[in-house]
């Protein structure tokens, strides 16, 4: 009997990849499910129903976005860790997931552990804005001035722990200022508060400011991305006053630990097509935004970079969510 054990164990495996990929042939054969952590209308919501449209038209099945927001985006997350691995319930993940990992002290699951990258999606810059008073027109100026009034410039921010707070903590703790951060619940009221001068600097996101930035309302010294960007060419990064600064938003799919890898695989290669696409590019770019057209593995390597980046600004803010 020993004498065949290996050969049918040969067998059986021959039987289960052969399996895997006919699964992966036929893929999707009923709807797809893109769980989103944040409510209908935000970049995160917008973005997933644009490229899941697209999804829906090359692949033949419907890909609908259910929103589930709450806990930035932990209550998403935790929901799709404990869903079947089988390609059909997804996050449209961002850069709060990464920030998570070590603002929430209590998490029931470990983001990078329990979830396979698929692909990436977009990035969304942000800029450092100030109020009109600020006398500051460039980032070199804006920290001279903020070393002479330390402690006097109120930063506003998206709420704690969020990109648009923990991108002002990483610019004090690089540039080395002291700005007081003043933290709202959102966008909106952020940049509301700085057009009023309720507060003078914000590393907020740009299509939400874009409004303001082109009726002088606010000023934009820089992008918070390490290259210019097409929304605002005219704008340097901080980078080239500040080397190594990069607080950049950005948003990507992935799934359940386990989902087959030829799964993964055709996903990969049909997000990636749909965002090449010229319609889907000026879309996204209409958004304030580029997209992110990576392979899985490239996408986990960013993730691993970007969950050490935040880590780091975490622990400089000592911001916590529990």
């Amino acid at each position: 009997m020993s004498r065949f054990r290996l050969p049918l164990l040969a067998l059986a495996c021959l039987l289960l990849a052969g399996a895997d990929r006919a699964f992966a042939l036929d893929y999707p054969t009923r709807p797809v499910r893109l769980i989103v952590g944040f409510p209908a209308g935000g970049p995160t919501d917008v973005l997933a129903r644009l490229v899941g449209q697209r999804l829906s038209e090359r692949l033949g099945q419907q890909f609908v976005v259910e929103n589930k927001p709450g806990a930035g985006s932990n209550i998403a997350t935790e929901f799709v860790v404990n869903a079947a691995p089988d390609g059909y319930t997804l996050l449209v993940c961002a850069s709060a997931n990464t920030i998570n990992s070590t603002l929430y002290k209590r998490l029931s699951f470990d983001f990078a552990r329990d979830l396979v990258p698929i692909a990436g999606l977009a990035r969304v810059p942000n800029a450092l804005l100030v109020h009109p008073s600020v006398p500051a027109r460039g980032v070199a100026e804006f920290i001279a001035y903020a070393k002479a009034n330390a402690g006097k410039i109120d930063m506003a921010s998206s709420g704690n722990g969020t990109t648009t707070h923990l991108a002002g903590e990483l610019f004090k703790a690089m540039a080395g200022v002291d700005l007081v951060h003043v933290p709202y619940r959102g966008s909106a009221p952020a940049v509301t508060a700085l057009v009023g001068g309720q507060v003078q600097v914000w590393f907020g996101d740009i299509p939400t400011a874009l409004a303001h930035i082109k009726s002088g309302a606010v000023r934009a010294l820089a992008v918070t991305t390490p290259a210019r960007t097409e929304i605002l060419p005219d704008l340097a990064p901080i980078a080239d006053t500040v080397p190594g600064y990069d607080a950049t938003a950005w948003f990507g799919f992935v799934a359940p630990k386990g989902t087959p890898a030829e799964v993964i695989d055709k996903l990969n290669r049909e997000i990636n097509a749909a965002l090449a696409e010229e319609k889907i590019k000026a879309r996204i770019a209409d958004l304030g935004s580029t997209p992110i057209i990576v392979a899985p593995a490239e996408f986990a390597a960013f993730i691993a970079s970007e969950t050490r980046k935040w880590a780091r600004a975490v622990a400089l803010s000592g911001a916590t969510a529990d």
